[in-house]
């Protein structure tokens, strides 16, 4: 850009940019205030860059993974998606979106025109469990996106077959705001549904903002460790989804107390234990930033 810059401060603002010197003030000019390719040309428009050049350097979008949150069983030729609106705030004080959420946030269903989703399905990485095996689920947030699709599989299944339980563990911050697909799971979690209690299963929920002390699906879990480890005794496979930061640690953590405290080894003996079950394919974890 500060060789096509024609006016001398702007060359010599970019430049600086461009220099060892200059990194951090880039930083915070580009990387923290999320400015896109238009913003940045609108604020140096002296800089006449050549198409040719722009298309070399812009790289193309990436394409957006979500999980499918519903089962073929439940729902044929449809496909649900869970997803989460991105909004957050600038250094500056600017409010950015998230540039897929939001156009499908945006989208109007009752509009009588049709509208193209490009879209592509690509394998998970987490193995779909059948009708027999005990399940573990831990989803916070929207990572309980795959886990509706478990369900909702389990509880079709369940209509020709007996099933094996599930314990879900889920989190959000508000009862009033967040809580995803509450109807769905209270109504599973009764009525010897696939996540009641009467079918050896059950539904746990941390409101990590409804009280003074933070509680997450790590709390919970220490809370029901008599019914983990009898899952886990029964062969459960442990299934986690969600936020790729602290989420998975912690939780990984909890469950190394469950099984050390249940069965009376050392945290090193559990932790090593839960890694066999890894290997084993009955720990799997799906995470995303």
């Amino acid at each position: 850009m500060s060789y096509y810059a024609s006016a001398e401060h702007e060359k010599e603002k970019l430049q600086y940019f461009a220099s060892p010197e200059g990194r951090d003030d880039l930083y915070q000019y580009n990387q923290k205030e999320h400015r896109t390719v238009l913003e940045v040309l609108e604020d140096f428009p002296s800089v006449e860059l050549p198409f040719e050049w722009l298309v070399q350097l812009v790289p193309p979008l990436k394409k957006r993974l979500f999980s499918i949150s519903s089962s073929p069983l439940a729902h044929p030729n449809q496909v649900h998606l869970t997803v989460s609106v991105v909004s957050t705030m600038t250094p500056l004080k600017r409010r950015r979106y998230g540039l897929c959420s939001s156009w499908l946030a945006g989208l109007d269903p009752n509009k009588n025109e049709e509208v193209l989703v490009p879209s592509w399905i690509h394998r998970g990485t987490l193995p779909p469990p059948p009708p027999m095996l005990p399940l573990i689920l831990i989803g916070p947030g929207t990572g309980c996106a795959p886990f509706r699709a478990y369900i909702e599989e389990r509880a079709m299944q369940n209509l020709v077959e007996s099933t094996s339980p599930i314990l879900f563990f889920f989190g959000c911050r508000n009862r009033d705001s967040d809580f995803l697909y509450q109807d769905f799971w209270l109504a599973h979690s009764s009525d010897e549904g696939v996540l009641s209690e009467e079918k050896g299963g059950g539904f746990y929920v941390a409101f990590s903002r409804e009280q003074e002390r933070k509680v997450y699906v790590q709390h919970k879990i220490r809370e029901q460790s008599a019914r983990v480890w009898g899952l886990l005794n029964a062969g459960a496979a442990i299934y986690l989804a969600g936020s790729s930061t602290k989420m998975p640690a912690d939780v990984t953590e909890a469950l190394e107390e469950v099984v050390a405290k249940e069965s009376g080894v050392s945290r090193e003996a559990a932790a090593r234990w839960l890694k066999t079950l890894e290997k084993a394919g009955r720990f799997n974890i799906e995470t995303w930033s």
